[in-house]
């Protein structure tokens, strides 16, 4: 109901969006707005600016809190904000306001890359908790991924290889190199460090019999230029 003192309700509807920041990191909302409002009586002339303002900080406000991957969970979000904004201001009442939200284009594109790494990261993660943890695992996997003789006993024969120098590495190669790389970094002359390194090889063959493991090489412990070489499976 309008009283015949109020001035005519007016309506501001955005020409271009305006940006809103979001929780997501490089990604920016687009919005939207139509307004309505009333001018008080002897107002200044921008008052349509500060109602613009006064909405569209709000708006940040509440969108910086929100990410950007549920866009009209956001968009409710931020109208359910601008809803609580006072009716009545300096210079102007609030009649209604509402803000229609969107992403660029090139935003879309980033969460569509950002949920395909994500993806693949689970998937690396699943594996790894499910099947290289069990290398055993691994030859079943190809073997499931392929049609009964689609591989030839070369390749399966490769694939058990694998899997045995995988549980092979992570059962003591790995452990092994981690420690020998930790005495090793104890000594900062170069000659007691190969010594260290010495002593560590001297070791490990005592613990076999007098001889390295089965597969594993002597190592050159020291380079051309003097400098001891890392040691590698």
């Amino acid at each position: 109901m309008r009283w015949p003192w109020h001035r005519a309700a007016r309506t501001s509807t955005s020409v271009q969006p305006r940006l809103l920041p979001s929780a997501t990191d490089g990604i920016a909302f687009e919005a939207g707005y139509t307004i309505s409002w009333r001018p008080l009586w002897r107002v200044p002339p921008n008052v349509e600016e500060a109602v613009r303002t006064a909405v569209h900080a709000t708006a940040c406000e509440t969108a910086a809190r929100l990410g950007a991957s549920d866009v009209p969970a956001a968009q409710d979000a931020i109208n359910a904000a601008l809803g609580r904004l006072p009716r009545r201001a300096p210079d102007y009442c609030l009649l209604n306001v509402h803000a229609v939200l969107g992403l660029p284009k090139s935003a879309q594109d980033l969460l569509a890359q950002q949920a395909a790494d994500k993806q693949r990261i689970s998937r690396l993660r699943f594996l790894k908790d499910n099947l290289y943890d069990h290398p055993d695992l691994v030859v079943l996997d190809q073997l499931e991924h392929h049609a009964p003789g689609a591989l030839g006993d070369e390749h399966v024969v490769e694939l058990q290889r694998l899997a045995r120098l995988i549980y092979s590495c992570d059962s003591w190669w790995f452990p092994l190199l981690e420690q020998w790389e930790k005495v090793g970094q104890g000594f900062t002359d170069i000659e007691k460090r190969q010594q260290a390194m010495i002593v560590l090889s001297d070791s490990l063959k005592a613990l076999n019999g007098g001889s390295l493991p089965s597969g594993i090489a002597a190592v050159d412990m020291s380079g051309s230029d003097g400098a001891p070489r890392r040691a590698h499976p």
